[in-house]
This record gives structure tokens, C-alpha cells and sequence, in this order.
């Protein structure tokens, strides 16, 4: 970033002459940068200091909050800012007039500074658990990559209900009420105790032992170290109301694995709240993802996200209307109009209602045009 043109144009210029570099994008103000930075994906931001507006220093604080990985390298015509640019743990602080073998001498900072950070991060980074929990589409458990086999179906059952309230103290009666409701009680009891028998040595096999426990008629499962796409989906959506961005790569990896709806293929009746709650959670994360697709303008993956969000959503007006849109500025008016009636015909056999009064505007705005 620097707002004078041929600076810019120089230090693009010299930054391109070692091919191990890309330079992603130049900014000539501040506004643009702050606009674009968080769609762009960049290890090291050069910043001029004196700029109209924020100035570099200002920009560079900004920047390290979004994204704390991020190298910065001042350039300036004065000695004056220097302290200040190294109290922001700066990589370099370069004057101009910049040489060449100056800046190599920069680029070679950056580059033991990245390796080192990189042996950390792989120094530091943690084993895969043994054990897979899977949620979307069923309930499946893996151990070291093989499915676990479980002596009955209600020590299955038990373990997905104790799972889904992780940490969480359960009274005795309300597993019988969920899960043996239709036994007689004293008999519900002794089914209960020999099912737990069996879970504890299932468990124990695994190397989880210890994990679950019985206290004041209340029984609670203590489970760590274990890898679950319920918790990488709720993950990813904390990480992103916390730090304001989504993490792309990770969030359209969770998409393309995704398996359905919350433990869908069973049959536990005590699952449907779950559904609920974690069919908002996925749909929260496919709007993420429409949001990025529209300001980055990746038509492709923002027709194949909307398409997915209608399927999970069939009855969304706000969707349909986002894909109508989508479609119409992409000069696709007979998909949208075909949309339309598709959708149209699902509301009114399903629900008996007819879509919302901006969906039908949108609708006549294609048909009179």
C-alpha cells in the first residue's frame, strides 16, 4: 500500500523480480486495502507509513488483530516512525529511495521468520485422537479408523444420548423415561444397569476408561480427546463470530463431508431438538459461505452453496430469492423463472401457502422484462 503511484509501481516491480514471491494485490489508499484485505489470502503486508487518511502504522494495527500471522514491513521516506513500527513487532522498517539488495535482505527476514513459525506450528502440532464421532447423517463411531461394533442397539443408544449431553449430570429416571419408556420401570432399571456394563467395557477396550460415571442417580460421560463433526461445526462458527472471519478452506471441507441432518438415519425420537438446533447451525454456515462466494464474486461455488442451502431449506424465501437474483445476473432468466415454479408448486402441495410477496415481485420483475 503507498499513495504515490511510482513508489507503488517500484516496489511491485521489485518484489516480482524474486519468483518465489506473488504479489497478491497494491493499493494506492487505505480504504480499498481494508475493504479487499479480508478476502485475499497473504503472509506479508509492505505499508507505507505516511498515507492520506489512516496511516500505515494505523492500518498495521488493524491488520495484525484480523489476522495475528500476518508480517508487516513499513516503507517510508523518514527515520521518524521507526520506533514505533518496532513496537508493532514489525518484520522491517525500509526508507526510501528502496535498492534491490536492501530489500533481499528484507525478503530473507520474512523468510526465516516463516520457517520458523511454520517448525513450530509442526513442532506444536497435536496428534489425531483414535476416536471419530460422527453426528450428520447417523451415528457412527470410529476407532483408529475402524467402525465400532456395540454389544446391543441400546448400548448404542446410550452412548449417543450420554454423548449428546457431553459433560452434562442425567438422572437415572430420564434415561429410563427416554430410553426405555415403554418398559416397566423395575425392569427399565435392570436393562439400564446391564447396558452400562456393557458401554463401560466397550469404552475400556478403546482406551477410554473411567469415563463414565454414576453419582446422586445421575449419571455423566467425561469424554476427551476425541474428534466430532458436531464440534468442528460449532467450532468454526464461534471462531467466526470471535474473529469475524470464517476460515474458508475449513468450512468448505466440513460442506463437501457433510452427511445430513443431526443422527438422520436413526430412529431416536429424543434426537428432534438436536435437529433443529443444528440445522440452523449448518445453515448459518452455508450464509457465511454465500457471503464470501458474492464479495469475492466466484459465481461457480456461489450458485452450487445456494442450490445446497434451497435443498436444505426448500421452503426459504430469502434463498430462493438470493438464487433468482443470482441467476438473473448471470443472464440464466429461464432457470430462474423454472426455479420459481418448482418452488412454487413444493409450497402450495406441501403447505398450501403461496410464497411471500417480495419472492412473487422478483418473479414478475423477471416476467415483465
Amino acid at each position: 500500500m503507498d499513495d504515490e503511484p511510482l513508489s507503488l509501481l517500484n516496489m511491485e516491480k521489485k518484489l516480482n523480480e524474486f519468483n518465489f514471491i506473488k504479489v497478491v494485490k497494491v493499493f494506492s489508499n487505505a480504504t480499498e486495502l481494508l475493504n479487499d484485505e479480508q478476502t485475499l489470502d497473504f503472509q506479508v503486508a509492505f505499508l507505507d507509513v505516511e498515507m492520506p487518511g489512516l496511516n500505515g502504522l494505523e492500518i498495521a494495527k488493524i491488520l495484525t488483530t484480523r489476522n495475528p500471522n500476518v508480517h508487516i514491513v513499513f516503507t517510508t521516506a523518514h527515520r521518524d516512525y521507526a520506533v514505533q513500527a518496532f513496537e508493532l513487532q514489525s518484520i522491517d522498517y525500509l526508507l526510501k529511495p528502496i535498492s534491490l539488495s536492501r530489500l533481499e535482505m528484507t525478503i530473507e527476514r520474512i523468510q526465516e521468520r516463516t520457517q520458523l513459525k511454520n517448525s513450530q506450528l509442526a513442532s506444536a502440532q497435536p496428534v489425531t485422537p483414535s476416536l471419530n464421532i460422527q453426528c450428520f447423517g447417523g451415528f457412527t463411531v470410529y476407532h483408529d479408523n475402524k467402525v465400532v461394533h456395540w454389544r446391543t442397539i441400546k448400548t448404542k443408544e446410550l452412548f449417543a444420548f450420554l454423548f449428546s449431553n457431553l459433560h452434562i449430570q442425567v438422572h437415572r429416571d430420564i434415561i429410563l423415561d427416554t430410553i426405555w419408556a415403554e418398559t416397566e420401570y423395575q425392569k427399565a432399571r435392570v436393562q439400564l444397569h446391564t447396558t452400562v456394563s456393557y458401554l463401560r467395557t466397550t469404552l475400556n477396550s478403546l482406551g477410554y476408561k473411567n469415563v463414565l460415571n454414576y453419582a446422586n442417580e445421575c449419571y455423566i460421560l467425561q469424554l476427551n480427546d476425541f474428534q466430532c463433526d458436531v464440534f468442528e461445526l460449532e467450532q468454526l462458527l464461534k471462531n467466526t463470530e470471535e474473529l469475524g472471519r470464517l476460515d474458508i478452506e475449513r468450512a468448505e471441507a466440513f460442506v463437501q463431508n457433510h452427511q445430513g441432518e443431526y443422527m438422520e438415519t436413526t430412529d431416536y425420537p429424543w434426537v428432534t431438538t438436536k435437529v433443529n438446533i443444528f440445522h440452523k447451525q449448518f445453515t448459518l454456515l452455508l450464509d457465511y459461505l454465500i457471503g464470501y462466494y458474492t464479495t469475492s464474486q466466484n459465481l461457480k461455488k456461489l450458485e452450487k452453496t445456494l442450490l445446497l442451502s434451497l435443498e436444505y431449506n426448500p421452503y426459504s424465501d430469502n434463498t430462493l430469492q438470493q438464487l433468482m437474483r443470482h441467476y438473473i445476473e448471470t443472464d440464466n432468466r429461464t432457470t430462474a423463472v423454472r426455479l420459481f415454479h418448482t418452488f412454487e408448486e413444493n409450497l402450495m402441495m406441501e403447505l398450501g401457502i403461496l410464497p411471500d410477496q417480495e419472492t412473487l415481485d422478483l418473479f414478475e420483475d423477471i416476467i415483465h422484462e
